[in-house]
């Protein structure tokens, strides 16, 4: 293994990634399975599947945090840092320049013509991604099922971590009656908690703030609004309005949805602001990888939690799935969103080794071509 290489492809890769990976974590982990998995065969379906997995289990931003793992098994230590700040670095520089500008104006260029034609696109991304992973995951009935009854939960609203770990207990409990070993461990689930923080101008506070959120955040990156809400609008440093363009912000610009976070940190002290808030919310994301990635392995060689793994592989695959509907339901609305998502669906089953951006591209033309007839 040439390291020096490795990374400088996964600096070239992750960099392209964080350029033009639109469309939230489900979307940012479609492409990535693209890059590693079909183009570059750089790891199997199935340990892909594994790091998926297992990111889904711990807090902060799913798609970063994937990242991080890939480097780390392409390329070791220097391989985790390098993937995780190539991916990260872009949306944060972009983020930082929109909120440069919104400080100076006090708006956000328009840009909801290229967004209506990107979001159909992305959508054919995560779906040409979903079908080969669901097609290694669903090895057994039982795996089936457990995937099924996910899918059917997450219509219900029950929280994915609940559904992840229960998932794998299932299949651990399942295991143990097939062994005769009811008796067996059971993987426990223990969530961070944090002592409340005083908000504080101090930049000390302020990257203790962005700091508890990134270690106790589980979900997608679309939940953190919500901890924001509470910590910094609730509280006064931030107004409900910033907040929102913050969001639209996370949602037009590509990489990471956490990188909103450089943009709120900006409009409460400019760039030392954005700086903190920054370090803060992704600093967890790298220690709890650095701490998880050599367990993935030694689990997948055990039987009892290989069986918990394959359950929350599967597990994995429904909610994306779900959330792939959520994002239909609200982007495909009409004949020419449609359109673009049939075409773009087409094109990538029928090339599977197509670059994403291309994709990505194709649909933002379309959508400002489409939008102005």
């Amino acid at each position: 293994m040439n390291t020096k290489n490795d990374l400088k492809e996964l600096s070239i890769v992750f960099f392209k990634l964080g350029v033009t990976a639109f469309g939230g974590p489900a979307a940012h982990i479609a492409m990535m399975q693209q890059e590693v998995v079909t183009k570059r065969a750089w790891m199997t379906e199935q340990h892909f599947l594994d790091l998926m997995g297992a990111t889904n289990l711990i807090p902060g931003p799913n798609s970063t945090e994937m990242a991080i793992h890939i480097g780390k098994d392409r390329a070791g230590w220097k391989g985790l840092i390098v993937a995780g700040l190539c991916f990260i670095c872009p949306a944060v520089f972009i983020t930082l320049f929109f909120a440069w500008l919104y400080k100076q104006y006090g708006q956000l260029p328009e840009v909801q013509p290229f967004i209506y034609g990107i979001q159909p696109a992305i959508i054919s991304i995560i779906l040409s991604a979903i079908f080969p992973l669901a097609r290694k995951s669903l090895k057994t009935l039982e795996l089936w099922i457990i995937g099924i009854a996910v899918l059917l939960l997450c219509f219900m609203n029950i929280n994915e971590i609940i559904l992840l770990f229960g998932a794998g207990i299932a299949a651990i409990i399942l295991y143990l009656i097939r062994q005769k070993n009811i008796a067996g461990s059971f993987f426990p689930l223990t969530l961070l908690q944090s002592q409340d923080l005083v908000l504080s101008s101090g930049h000390v506070k302020l990257f203790l703030i962005f700091l508890k959120i990134g270690a106790i955040l589980y979900g997608s990156g679309y939940v953190l609004f919500a901890f924001l809400d509470s910590e910094l609008v609730d509280r006064g440093l931030l107004t409900r309005q910033q907040l929102l363009d913050a969001i639209a912000v996370g949602q037009f610009t590509p990489g990471p949805v956490f990188s909103s976070v450089t943009f709120i940190g900006y409009q409460i002290d400019n760039w030392s602001g954005a700086l903190v808030a920054t370090i803060g919310i992704f600093l967890p994301a790298f220690v709890f990888v650095a701490l998880l990635n050599p367990i993935v392995k030694m689990m997948r060689n055990s039987k009892l939690f290989s069986s918990f793994l394959d359950a929350v592989n599967v597990a994995s695959i429904a909610i994306i799935t779900y959330v792939c509907y959520v994002m239909a339901r609200v982007s495909i609305a009409d004949w020419k969103t449609v359109l673009i998502a049939v075409v773009c669906i087409i094109i990538m089953m029928s090339n599977r080794k197509i670059n994403s951006v291309w994709i990505v591209l194709l649909g933002a033309v379309s959508g400002y071509v489409l939008q102005n007839i």
